[in-house]
């Protein structure tokens, strides 16, 4: 065998046996059938149904003329309008100087654990690309876990467990609420206990907060709050802002990890360079906010609660269990009421459940394995989004200006998810 010939050889080992993202699998795969005739009903990947707000997307037709490379660290002005942004949603004391610009958060959280020689502590379940990253950088991964009767949150106790044995190990610790898979949030009393155990053991708390603006009661609130020395904020214009294809994330620091900021600077000025310049400008007017901007997201919230509400009572009325979401745009329903029935059909793992789902009904959603669960666990993340946000937001602001949403309203914006799951509960009464 030549060796030279054979590029297997060359491949960096930690990746290989890693799989594409399992979000933009399913999307990919989704729009793939979709191409061949096949009526699928989007519930796979996270990307948010509503448009740009106008305003948004009018001040990045006026900057699509900017073409010059902009500092590594991002446009001051925009560092500027986030560093106010934080500070007026999470009541903190932010410099323009703690925040780092990004081509989306998820290229900022790799080039977090380029720059920090640590472990990654996931909470589990968890998004599905925090354990491939650390993997293809050659970083040890610990699951942490967390139960369905406390809605998968972690607990100060199970972090201080795995904490105590050794004390003094580098460790990052990722905090993502509300929840992907699960919708799923903290109280004030978990963030502080938690953030005493972050305190005691020096973690850097990387706390992902890109679902906080669509918290259904618009009262997301920071860790960095309760433990602002270690904490780093994680947001961005994909899910609250509908931007995900822009891609513009943002990490806020403390002043006391500087030195990291700085070393992910260096990592970005020899990869990434900068992030695009249109769209930094752009992102100044979603900043900075203003009464549209505040109408957006409150129809927005008030869309995404009630039919979070509506897929809840009726997967609870199948026999489905999940838990209620309180923000975000998922579900992580579980179907171990129906292991039996999917069983005799030789449907005995999440992945195979999700197949068998899309292929009988055209319903794409994602099994629990690629959460972080073992196969066997017969539970999956659904995301409701497949619905035209335009549609639904002006009728929220219309018909419904004065009037809480209800069954009606899903019926009439979303007839696809009223659909799916009209869809999954003649498949379930067949097995």
């Amino acid at each position: 065998m030549d060796i030279q010939t054979d590029h297997r050889y060359a491949i960096n080992l930690n990746v290989r046996g890693i799989q594409p993202s399992a979000t933009l699998r399913i999307n990919e795969l989704s729009n793939q059938l979709r191409q061949e005739g096949r009526d699928i009903i989007k519930l796979g990947l996270g990307q948010s149904p509503f448009p740009v707000p106008e305003r948004v997307t009018e001040a990045l037709r006026e900057h699509a003329f900017e073409k010059d490379y902009l500092p590594v660290k991002g446009l001051k002005a925009l560092r500027q309008s986030i560093s106010g942004y934080i500070n007026r949603s999470q009541n903190m004391r932010s410099t323009w100087e703690d925040v780092l610009i990004g081509p989306g958060s998820k290229e900022l959280l790799f080039i977090l654990q380029l720059a920090y020689y640590g472990d990654l502590l996931i909470p589990r379940p968890s998004w599905v690309s925090y354990a491939p990253q650390a993997r293809i950088i050659g970083r040890s991964v610990h699951w942490l876990p967390t139960h369905a009767e406390n809605n998968w949150q972690l607990t100060a106790e199970e972090l201080d467990i795995i904490c105590r044995d050794d004390p003094t190990r580098p460790r990052i610790l990722i905090l993502n609420y509300p929840s992907n898979p699960t919708g799923c949030t903290y109280t004030d009393d978990q963030l502080l206990a938690l953030a005493n155990v972050a305190r005691k053991y020096n973690l850097i708390l990387l706390s992902d907060e890109i679902y906080g603006e669509v918290h259904f009661e618009g009262q997301h609130k920071s860790i960095a709050r309760y433990y602002p020395e270690g904490t780093i904020i994680s947001t961005g214009l994909s899910k609250w802002a509908g931007a995900g294809g822009w891609r513009l994330g943002c990490f806020v620091f403390p002043q006391e990890l500087r030195p990291l900021q700085d070393a992910m600077a260096i990592i970005a000025s020899e990869t990434y360079t900068a992030t695009s310049a249109p769209i930094q400008y752009a992102a100044i007017t979603a900043f900075n906010g203003g009464e549209d901007i505040d109408l957006y997201l409150h129809n927005s919230r008030r869309v995404l609660k009630v039919i979070g509400e509506y897929l809840h009572r009726r997967l609870e009325e199948m026999g489905i269990w999940s838990q209620r979401p309180q923000g975000g745009f998922y579900l992580f329903p579980d179907f171990v009421d129906y292991q039996d029935a999917l069983a005799r059909r030789d449907i005995k793992t999440s992945p195979a459940l999700c197949t068998a789902l899309l292929e009988d009904t055209g319903i794409a959603i994602l099994p629990a394995s690629d959460f972080g669960f073992v196969p066997d666990k017969l539970s999956a993340r659904l995301a409701f989004v497949d619905f035209d946000g335009s549609e639904a937001l002006a009728l929220a602001a219309s018909d419904y200006a004065d009037t809480p949403l209800d069954d009606a309203f899903v019926n009439q914006a979303c007839p696809r998810l009223t659909l799916a799951m009209d869809k999954l509960e003649k498949w379930l009464k067949a097995l």
